[in-house]
């Protein structure tokens, strides 16, 4: 028997891993799994069950007109009461984690090293208790050692392993940073909760865009980590946007999985001193990146970035087929996360 990886995406951001069974509907594993899909009928009659499949294949078992018709069907939408995975997937379901009487996991972990990469940032390398599913992008609430306080950061790691890494920025005075600058040690007790989020990589079906600000590359290193297992077939363009030179921080690692992958172009970009690009993304990006809106784009970054890349988008009379975003601010409550 074969067991498949279901993500349950939520409205509330929350995703949920569940194992599905190549006979089993999704439903009933998820019920298995005390996670209570939305559902009135089991037999493909009410609709009340029907989600969005963003990626992976499935088989749907009877269902009537009046609870989802074929177009809907040939959309991507499905009855979960009737849908039996014949590979991972990924899954949107049209309400709150909550209501389907779930919650983000928690997963402890305990501290193998913090790496100084930089004056503005640290590298965190996690043991897992157990290996967490999540999608590539996605975060988890990491817990401060003796704080009571959790901060939020994006995996720059692979799903499913037993090892997590995070890149994350040193915020003088921070919470996280002081804890990662002075106190932490190898074995330090750790506890991730998740994962969340809504910027997670999409199935790649046309060339990509995608714009780190700093340590917002976290999440790219996760979705490059996918695509060099998973390989594919469209160009993917990074563009890495940092202040200074010092600030690119895991050039090696990126560059290493670009060569794996083999279509990946990587450009990097410096608001101080010399270099090839100087200034800010929008000062080198063109219609020609964006293939004249046949691009799916992803940025992380700080929300000036952000509205700066809308506004030069607008600029340039080019709408990508696809725009997802993550903004984080310069607080110490949330200039962490990503």
């Amino acid at each position: 028997m074969t067991t498949y990886s279901i993500a349950l995406n939520f409205e509330d951001g929350v995703t949920r891993v569940i194992q599905c069974d190549d006979d089993e509907k999704v439903t009933d594993a998820a019920f298995r799994q005390k996670i209570n899909l939305p559902m009135d009928c089991r037999d493909g009659v009410c609709g009340t069950c029907k989600c969005f499949v963003e990626k992976g294949a499935y088989e749907l078992e009877f269902y009537m007109d009046e609870s989802m018709s074929d177009e809907e069907a040939e959309q991507g939408y499905a009855l979960t009461c009737q849908m039996i995975p014949e590979s991972d997937c990924v899954v949107r379901v049209p309400t709150t984690s909550a209501l389907c009487k779930t919650a983000p996991e928690s997963v402890e972990a305990e501290v193998l090293g913090v790496d100084r990469l930089s004056e503005t940032s640290f590298g965190l390398r996690v043991k897992l208790a157990k290996p967490v599913g999540f999608l590539p992008g996605q975060y988890v609430n990491v817990s401060v050692p003796g704080a009571g306080v959790h901060r939020s950061y994006s995996f720059s790691s692979a799903p499913g392993a037993s090892e997590a890494t995070f890149l994350i920025r040193n915020l003088p005075g921070g919470i996280m940073s002081s804890y990662l600058s002075d106190r932490a040690q190898p074995g330090d007790a750790l506890t991730l909760t998740g994962p969340m989020g809504t910027f997670y990589l999409r199935p790649i079906e046309r060339a990509q865009l995608w714009l780190a600000g700093g340590t917002g590359l976290a999440p790219f290193m996760s979705m490059l980590e996918q695509v060099a297992e998973q390989g594919s077939d469209h160009p993917i363009t990074l563009y890495y946007a940092v202040t200074r030179a010092a600030d690119l921080v895991e050039l090696d690692r990126v560059m290493r999985l670009a060569e794996t992958i083999g279509n990946v172009t990587v450009v990097t970009v410096l608001a101080e001193g010399e270099h090839a690009r100087t200034g800010f993304v929008t000062d080198h990006l063109t219609a020609e990146d964006l293939c004249e809106g046949e691009a799916d784009v992803y940025l992380c970054g700080p929300p000036p970035m952000v509205d700066a890349v809308r506004a030069h988008f607008a600029k340039l009379g080019v709408e990508p087929s696809s725009f997802h975003f993550e903004k984080f601010n310069p607080t110490e409550e949330a200039a962490e996360a990503a």
